[in-house]
């Protein structure tokens, strides 16, 4: 691990004290991208489960081919985690999505803040369902349904 990401990993208060699961999930969606989802396998257990607000998966091959087909459709796609509360085996992790899909947002970058709870098992992830407002991620960034979701939310709030 280099200076930068232990110098990153220890400002999220992760220490040696923790699980090196956790720690191993936290530096690598930090450097996750497109050209690199080979690193899920030093991550994920074979008989993860992986719940979002679209798929609830289950074992290590159907999250990697889950993975491929996602990031194949973006251009760009970064995690920045934000905050990570650790109690036993388990962890509630705050982040930030930035991703880039030519159809969504006019092409334009995408910033969603989402969170995580996972699980470890021995040294890898188990566990891992993802929080996120799919409105915010996808159906507010479509050309026409986009205007009218956004419309709504005002006039929600009005």
């Amino acid at each position: 691990m280099s200076n930068q990401k232990a110098k990153q990993i220890t400002e999220l208060g992760l220490g040696p004290q923790d699980a090196p699961w956790l720690i191993k999930f936290v530096d690598t969606y930090q450097q996750l991208s497109i050209g690199n989802l080979g690193l899920l396998a030093n991550v994920y257990h074979q008989d993860i489960v992986f719940i979002d607000p679209m798929h609830q998966l289950t074992g290590f091959d159907s999250l990697k081919c889950y993975f491929e087909k996602l990031y194949q459709q973006l251009s760009y796609c970064e995690f920045k985690i934000e905050q990570v509360i650790v109690q036993d085996n388990e962890a509630a992790i705050y982040w930030q999505m930035c991703y880039q899909h030519r159809r969504l947002n006019s092409g334009k970058v995408v910033s969603v803040q989402g969170s995580s709870h996972v699980r470890g098992s021995g040294d890898k992830v188990i566990y891992h369902r993802d929080y996120i407002d799919l409105g915010a991620m996808l159906y507010e960034q479509l050309p026409l349904l986009g205007g009218i979701i956004r419309w709504l939310k005002v006039r929600a709030t009005s």
